[in-house]
């Protein structure tokens, strides 16, 4: 049984053969792309779970590619690239990417990372609230569907998972280890900027003042609280 559908998308062709071997031999399902305009062409016609981008593809780059396909799709995005500059981890997770790995990388690591880019938070326990209603926001936990202003807002799969976390664990602060461990697992811990990005994301899109949250506050030192009235 197939473990998920990932493209993988790098005008190396070694890189491109490496990986398709690796991860058949894994147990997903491998398709692969040299650049942008073929990926977009696979991506018309099929679907995929994942989405392995180089970040320096020829043309049309890697970052564009990104967040073309995040207005359109909820695969998750892991970027690589041969840099590991902070600014360029916020680059990538700021077009839409779910991860950053830098190359060379280990197999371990790339798997790790897939891992962790495909898991999702589980639901509320049994008995918990399925829909939570605030003033203006409506987030239904099942569907996985957000209502802002009576508008439908698109949230990338790890934004939910994220704010899933946050609204089904209100009033309390919630440190930056336990967030990244919770949302993108145990492997994760020092990412700091994953959460500061996805964070500065979720306010744009739900809070009616970004700049000054109600909701999704700020705790210093520590990590974030959701507020709930």
């Amino acid at each position: 049984m197939s473990k998920g559908r990932i493209l993988v998308v790098d005008d190396d062709p070694q890189i491109r053969r490496v990986m398709r071997v690796t991860l058949i031999a894994q147990g997903f399902e491998v398709r692969d792309a040299r650049s942008a305009e073929q990926a977009f062409e696979i991506l018309e016609q099929e679907k995929f779970d994942l989405v392995l981008l180089d970040i320096n593809l020829p043309g049309v780059g890697g970052l564009q590619v990104c967040r073309s396909l995040r207005a359109s799709s909820d695969a998750a995005i892991i970027m690589l690239t041969v840099r590991d500059a902070e600014e360029d981890k916020i680059e990538a997770l700021d077009a839409g990417a779910d991860d950053f790995v830098t190359k060379p990388y280990s197999t371990p690591e790339l798997l790790a990372r897939i891992r962790a880019a495909l898991r999702r938070v589980p639901l509320s326990p049994e008995g918990g609230p399925q829909v939570i209603r605030l003033e203006e926001v409506e987030i239904d936990l099942v569907q996985r569907h957000i209502t802002v202003r009576g508008r439908t807002v698109r949230l990338t799969p790890k934004e939910f998972d994220l704010l899933h976390y946050l609204v089904t664990h209100p009033n309390v602060p919630l440190p930056h280890l336990r967030l990244l461990q919770a949302v993108w697992g145990p492997d994760y811990g020092n990412e700091v900027e994953y959460l500061r990005t996805f964070i500065n994301q979720l306010r744009k899109k739900i809070e009616k003042n970004p700049a000054k949250p109600k909701y999704i506050l700020t705790e210093p030192w520590v990590g974030y609280r959701f507020q709930l009235p």
